[in-house]
């Protein structure tokens, strides 16, 4: 499965000039953790994420501290431009999701800007992939079925748990097609082969 396939489209984005509020209101609006930052021109420039609000806008309250405690002294932190992360992960949209996901969880990013061609088309987060596995089992084994019908194969299948049982093809040439074709199918997670058919 390539990222294209799962990634939200198109992206949240929002400019290195607006203000941090405007951000904040972008991250509640669309229940994301991060989004992409662009220039005028809409070339990605940062990432601002809940923790780089979170981190810069939460004031300390006096009522919890001995000793009155200072804030940032003017000018205060109010553009996108000033918090954001500048150190940037991201993935065209041709890349295999499995390394996607290798990178989300070799690091600490939740989710990553898809960039073609120096633009963002997209982003794909953690949420994308989990909603990707959470479907049910009927839904994907009816698609399955149907992908297989229209290529012409009269092979059954079974999918338990997200994993297809493919019952049908006898040769290596016949299962290797099977594996692609099924695995371009969202929420699969595996494939196995029974060549023993029912009467």
């Amino acid at each position: 499965m390539l990222v294209r396939e799962v990634m939200t489209s198109p992206a949240i984005t929002v400019l290195q000039s607006a203000a941090v509020k405007d951000a904040i209101q972008l991250l509640e609006r669309h229940s994301i953790a991060a989004m992409p930052v662009v220039d005028d021109l809409g070339r990605l420039v940062g990432v601002v994420s809940e923790a780089d609000v979170i981190r810069e806008m939460v004031v300390p309250d006096q009522r919890a501290h001995e000793r009155p405690v200072r804030l940032t002294a003017p000018p205060f932190r109010s553009r996108v431009a000033d918090i954001m992360s500048t150190h940037l992960l991201t993935v065209p949209s041709d890349t295999d999701l499995a390394r996607a996901a290798d990178l989300m969880t070799s690091t600490a990013v939740k989710s990553l800007p898809v960039v073609d061609r120096g633009q963002v088309v997209g982003v794909i987060s953690r949420r994308d992939i989990i909603r990707l596995l959470s479907r049910e089992d009927p839904r994907i084994e009816a698609e399955i079925d149907e992908l297989l019908r229209q290529a012409g194969m009269d092979w059954l299948v079974e999918v338990t748990d997200g994993v297809a049982v493919v019952e049908g093809p006898a040769d290596e040439r016949e299962r290797e097609l099977a594996r692609v074709l099924v695995c371009t199918v969202p929420g699969v997670v595996g494939v196995h082969f029974s060549s023993t058919r029912n009467v």
